[in-house]
């Protein structure tokens, strides 16, 4: 009886100590929304060589969530506080494509083609993040994503010594907003653990100037 009560007494532990770290990691996480700007348009000052949009969902069209994130980044090259702009997502499948959906909406937007870099190996938050340093040599950004997603990928960017602040791209509520953030519990985690054990993106390859012409990032 007695050896029954010690095994749940240390099973308590065990679950007190992972749900505290769980909690401690999201704080740790969550302190770095100290880096969003309230209104990026009206509170940013002078240039920044490039606004990294992070990737969501695409099917026929990209989703209502993707398209805020390149509405406001094209409102933030438009008042010249971009020079380029880095649209990361996923494109590791012939029928799945994140990127070339992201660019046929910004040139929609009159956005100057040689302007728009893809960075077709944004599988995750981190890999695009690391991407946008290692590959295109931007480590002084504004990375654009909603609102519960800024904490996570401005945390990711400042580990990686990064200059980085958030723009909010919440234009609308999202039917799925709730799945999101739930989301974001276990995606912080990975978080942590990738920038401790200095985790390596699926992919990397050779430089890309981003002062350069962007459609070198393109599909032949």
């Amino acid at each position: 009886m007695i050896g029954k009560y010690v095994h749940w007494r240390w099973l308590l532990y065990i679950l007190f100590f992972g749900f505290w770290s769980i909690w401690l990691v999201q704080q740790r996480v969550e302190n770095y929304s100290r880096y969003i700007v309230d209104d990026c348009i009206s509170d940013i000052r002078g240039s920044r060589p490039a606004a990294l949009v992070l990737g969501a969902s695409v099917k026929d069209v990209v989703s209502p969530v993707y398209a805020d994130r390149l509405d406001t980044a094209s409102e933030l090259y438009q008042k010249g506080l971009v020079e380029k702009i880095i649209v990361s997502g996923d494109h590791g499948r012939t029928y799945y494509d994140e990127v070339n959906a992201g660019k046929d909406y910004m040139l929609a937007k009159n956005i100057p083609a040689e302007d728009i870099f893809l960075d077709h190996a944004g599988f995750d938050t981190y890999d695009s993040v690391y991407r946008a340093k290692e590959i295109f040599g931007a480590d002084n950004i504004l990375i654009v994503t909603q609102d519960f997603h800024l904490p996570r990928a401005l945390f990711i960017a400042n580990r990686l010594d990064m200059t980085a602040w958030g723009c909010r791209a919440d234009k609308r509520y999202y039917l799925n907003s709730g799945q999101m953030e739930r989301r974001e519990y276990l995606a912080s985690i990975k978080a942590w653990i990738d920038v401790n054990i200095k985790s390596k993106p699926r992919f990397l390859g050779e430089r890309i100037d981003i002062s350069g012409d962007g459609r070198v990032t393109w599909d032949e």
